[in-house]
């Protein structure tokens, strides 16, 4: 009986991970062939917080976020298809879309209403275009680094995207796993990331054998160009007063440049700039993002009037 699987345990037992690595329970809910893992913490009444990871992690990104703020909200975090838990079906398309699709199909099957989005790099425009299309399922979003809008021709997207979506990406992706085993580590600006961390987002991939998805996302910055022109044009149906930005300001992807353009779109939006931070702010700077959280939506409740925009 000691060796059988445990909801509360199912990642850490399956992926091995270290005990308490990730003690949440996990649930699975299945949509066109693919079972979708996520996990669902806090009180089922609470006000939720829904976290779309980007590339090339999973929920496990979201672990201390869950941890500081489930007595308060309801935090659900899932995996995309093709990552994590989330085994994709063989005729995935990995696609924003596919991925879009997928977030909305369990937005719906949870039945979310006026939860807040957590989210950066790919989760953001996934969630953002999740919540153009059901409307009223997410309706306050708290952005790490992120995007949404076509990067074609802005040659700092246009050289990854060439580059790491080519065939030099996918070989690095499919016999290295690249992009968790040298992105991330190079992506730290607090120190280096535990063993037992970096080995957890190792661990998918070792146990799926697919990194695909890490390979397919980089590709799409610039072939999703009709979907990121869809969903800029669709910006403008969400409540600017219900934005807040974590920004770090050591991220090589991310920059001043486009936190500007968030700006100049959201002008009444709040934004909280974390120093000392690269890609990951969930990871290194979690307890400021559990803080800064806490205390906006605790000031903003729906169709409240403008918030305050810090300028630390």
């Amino acid at each position: 009986m000691s060796s059988a699987l445990r909801p509360d345990r199912f990642a850490e037992q399956t992926l091995g991970l270290e005990p308490g690595a990730f003690p949440f329970e996990s649930r699975t809910f299945l949509h066109r062939c693919s079972a979708v893992h996520y996990v669902d913490e806090g009180p089922r009444s609470a006000p939720v917080l829904f976290m779309v990871h980007g590339n090339p992690t999973w929920s496990f990104l979201y672990r201390k976020l869950v941890a500081g703020l489930r007595p308060t909200f309801r935090c659900i975090a899932l995996d995309l298809p093709g990552f994590g838990l989330s085994l994709a079906p063989e005729d995935f398309e990995y696609t924003p879309e596919a991925y879009r699709d997928t977030v909305v199909a369990l937005l719906a099957h949870l039945d979310v209403r006026d939860g807040t989005l957590i989210a950066h790099d790919w989760g953001g425009p996934i969630g953002l275009s999740s919540a153009q299309l059901l409307p009223g399922s997410l309706t306050r979003f708290v952005l790490g680094n992120t995007w949404a809008w076509p990067v074609n021709g802005t040659l700092h997207f246009e050289w990854f995207s060439r580059v790491m979506g080519g065939p030099l990406g996918r070989w690095g992706a499919r016999h290295f796993n690249f992009f968790v085993n040298s992105f991330i580590p190079l992506s730290m600006r607090r120190g280096a990331l535990p063993p037992e961390v970096i080995a957890a987002y190792r661990a998918p991939v070792r146990w799926s054998g697919n990194a695909r998805g890490s390979h397919e996302f980089p590709k799409h910055i610039l072939h999703s160009r009709p979907f990121l022109t869809t969903l800029a044009q669709g910006l403008a149906t969400l409540d600017e007063r219900q934005f807040l930005f974590l920004w770090p300001d050591r991220d090589i992807a991310f920059r001043a440049r486009e936190l500007a353009r968030w700006r100049t779109m959201f002008p009444r939006s709040t934004v909280v700039p974390i120093a000392n931070c690269g890609h990951f702010p969930w990871e290194e700077a979690a307890e400021e993002a559990v803080g800064a959280i806490t205390a906006w939506h605790r000031a903003r409740p729906a169709n409240a009037g403008s918030p305050r925009v810090e300028t630390r």
